[in-house]
């Protein structure tokens, strides 16, 4: 299969940039830049994932969201933890 061909304009700022954050990780420009928009392109389309339901299940998703939370030790036990960065020291 042959490959297509993706051409774009940059202004000098942004293709040192990306020259730069490509070249610390070993990489050239144009696989730098083909892994970040596929990475973005796929973020982008799993945000738009589409479910259909029929009434009967719809409003049993919808009775699931408004009903409160159930309890559940194991998050009570890690809300309660103290992140490391949040330092009760002044």
């Amino acid at each position: 299969m042959r490959a297509a061909a993706i051409n774009l304009h940059a202004l000098p700022e942004q293709r040192d940039l990306i020259d730069h954050a490509a070249n610390l990780l070993g990489k050239n420009r144009s696989d730098f830049m083909l892994e970040a928009a596929c990475e973005r392109a796929q973020s982008v389309l799993l945000d738009q994932v589409f479910f259909g339901l029929d009434t009967e299940k719809f409003q049993q998703f919808i009775a699931m969201l408004d009903a409160p939370p159930s309890a559940n030790a194991g998050l009570e036990r890690l809300m309660a933890v103290n992140a490391p960065w949040a330092s009760t020291k002044t």
